[in-house]
């Protein structure tokens, strides 16, 4: 059975707190999620077991997440300049999508028009929570985005096409390939 390892992470820094998109690799985890198909377990991960996330993310046959090209794998970089995620099998929803459209669009688009779905809260509320020591809530919001990300790749790969609303509010396919 191919081993699908779907992850996401939050960070304890925003982009402001480290001095912009050029250090995002000093964003530090604050909560790493991972879902692999072939347990059909979540796993969450704290900042001391970044070594054991990564180490799954090594494992898997494709690694799927939303944005994680452009962020989260480059934070998990912050943690070992060895991790060349380069060499990972990886679908990157976002930057797929970015391909064919040319914008970004970000997961609460798609899964809301795709599936009717929100995500719980956003990552400005994550920062908040790991100020406050809230790991569980960060957990869960975590979990839930695995879990969101994972429902828009089975939708695309069953229909063949991802949905979000224009800036007029339409409802607007998107093709995808995400056999």
């Amino acid at each position: 059975m191919k081993n699908i390892v779907y992850f996401d992470l939050e960070t304890q820094r925003s982009i402001r707190d480290v001095g912009g998109d050029d250090f995002i690799r000093n964003l530090g985890i604050s909560i790493g999620v991972s879902y692999s198909t072939q347990t059909g377990e979540y796993r969450i991960y704290s900042e001391k077991q970044v070594p054991l996330l990564i180490e799954e993310l090594k494992q898997a046959d494709l690694v799927i997440g939303y944005n994680i090209l452009r962020f989260d794998y480059v934070v998990l970089q912050g943690y070992d300049d060895f991790f060349d995620y380069e060499q990972l099998p990886t679908l990157d929803l976002m930057e797929d999508l970015r391909k064919t459209l040319q914008f970004r669009l970000g997961l609460d688009a798609v899964a809301s028009a795709s599936l009717g779905l929100e995500k719980t809260s956003d990552g400005l509320q994550a920062l908040k929570w790991f100020k406050e020591g809230k790991f569980m809530e960060i957990a869960e919001y975590c979990c839930y985005d695995v879990k969101i990300t994972k429902m828009v790749h089975e939708f695309g790969v069953n229909a063949g096409q991802i949905f979000f609303r224009n800036r007029m509010g339409l409802l607007q396919a998107v093709p995808v390939n995400w056999q």
